[in-house]
């Protein structure tokens, strides 16, 4: 007997409540893990007398050792078990996050952070494969809000316990070290807990009866024979097309500043203000904070009026604009600070249409290669943007300079993205 249109709202309802709290949940541990370097680093380059560049060299390696996995680990998600693998990669980056702690030298620093990048490799191009085995693509950018609001978030929270955490001085081990522990270690509990938990299709899932498990399955299996329809695509078809190669880039030049600024923003911060290190993380929780206003408004937004492209380029473009208006020099920290919260609220505003784009029209395998392939290029960006940026401050740019850099890799990347062909997704 089919589903009624009021336990078809309310089946949509179950799916979210039981997929997404977990799953960002999962995120948030995974974004902290990769991002509180730059929480940890207002005190360990005092310690180890680690230079700016070599930070700037051991945040952004991270990203080459991710690039290994990509497009298989997105694979793996579709094609063997999403438990299973997020399972093993929460567990090993668990381990290696924490021991981080233990760095004393720049090569150990540089191998733990690529060691990391690895584990965590295809983590979140899984997750948006995986997204596709239980949301149909009226929710997909709801749900993709849902799940990357963990990034502020984990920014936001992760700032203040930052900031007591590098107080502390427990067994001769310094703050950061502690920071490092205390924030690694709940990802390997998560990866038991991934097993028990996650379920890897609807039809597995016991939480659902039988009915709806059906109609789900049915709905997904529509869209998919829908998308074959137009045109069937295989993988080496997929890499050929333009759109995709348009999203890889448009990510690629807009992550060069945007991991870049996610990881120099607390010391940016101290720098612009003045104040101490506990100040400086306060400041950069409150650009977070406003993030996680504008990750959930464009999920929101996006599925009303089923607008991806000019979502995403509006994010983009604003992000940029504040951004650049809070490096013109002479002005008070206070105003500086206004403009990187709006700054905050937009640039989180822009991914979760972004990545519904590739999954609109495209099959399965082939929207999980274009999709590793987008995210790759995503994390070449994160190299690059951190690498340059921790050179650029070694060889004494101004802070004014290096925003006013990262700003134009917002504009550019609004300026490529706007050239997606969004009428037909990616298949032209």
């Amino acid at each position: 007997m089919p589903l009624t249109p009021p336990e078809i709202a309310a089946l949509r309802r179950k799916v979210a409540w039981r997929i997404l709290p977990f799953t960002i949940l999962l995120y948030l541990a995974a974004y902290l893990d990769r991002a509180n370097v730059g929480f940890a680093k207002l005190r360990m380059a005092a310690d180890l007398q680690f230079s700016e560049e070599v930070f700037g060299l051991g945040i952004g390696i991270f990203f080459l050792g991710y690039l290994l996995l990509e497009i298989p680990g997105a694979l793996l998600v579709e094609r063997w078990s999403a438990r299973k693998w997020f399972a093993r990669i929460l567990i090993t980056w668990g381990f290696l996050s924490a021991a981080t702690a233990f760095v004393e030298t720049p090569f150990q620093f540089n191998l733990v952070r690529f060691s990391l990048g690895v584990a965590e490799a295809g983590f979140f191009p899984g997750i948006i494969v995986y997204f596709t085995h239980w949301f149909p693509l009226r929710d997909r950018a709801r749900a993709m809000s849902g799940f990357i609001v963990a990034v502020p978030f984990s920014m936001a929270l992760g700032a203040p316990l930052s900031a007591a955490l590098l107080n502390v001085n427990w067994f001769n081990l310094a703050g950061w070290q502690w920071l490092f522990l205390l924030e690694g270690l709940p990802a390997v509990v998560l990866g038991v807990l991934t097993l028990i938990f996650f379920t890897d299709r609807p039809r597995h899932a016991q939480w659902l009866s039988q009915p709806e498990r059906e109609y789900l399955e049915a709905t997904l299996a529509a869209e998919a024979a829908q998308k074959e329809a137009i045109q069937k695509l295989s993988i080496a078809q997929a890499l050929r097309l333009r759109n995709v190669w348009l999203l890889a880039l448009g990510i690629f030049v807009t992550n060069t500043g945007g991991y870049a600024l996610s990881f120099w923003l607390p010391t940016t911060v101290k720098s612009l203000s003045g104040g101490s290190d506990n100040t400086s993380l306060l400041f950069s929780g409150l650009f977070y904070l406003f993030g996680v206003a504008g990750v959930l408004y464009a999920g929101f937004s996006s599925d009303r009026t089923g607008d991806r492209k000019w979502h995403c380029v509006a994010g983009q473009g604003l992000t940029g604009l504040f951004l650049a208006v809070s490096a013109v020099p002479g002005q008070p920290f206070w105003l500086v600070m206004i403009w990187l919260c709006l700054t905050g609220l937009t640039a989180y505003s822009w991914p979760p249409p972004f990545w519904a784009l590739p999954t609109q029209t495209l099959t399965a395998s082939a929207a999980a290669t274009a999709i590793g392939l987008i995210n790759i290029f995503a994390n070449i960006a994160g190299y690059l943007g951190n690498h340059v940026f921790g050179i650029l401050k070694a060889n004494g740019a101004s802070d004014s300079a290096c925003l006013f850099a990262l700003a134009s890799c917002y504009a550019a990347g609004a300026v490529v993205v706007s050239q997606v062909n969004a009428g037909t997704g990616v298949q032209k």
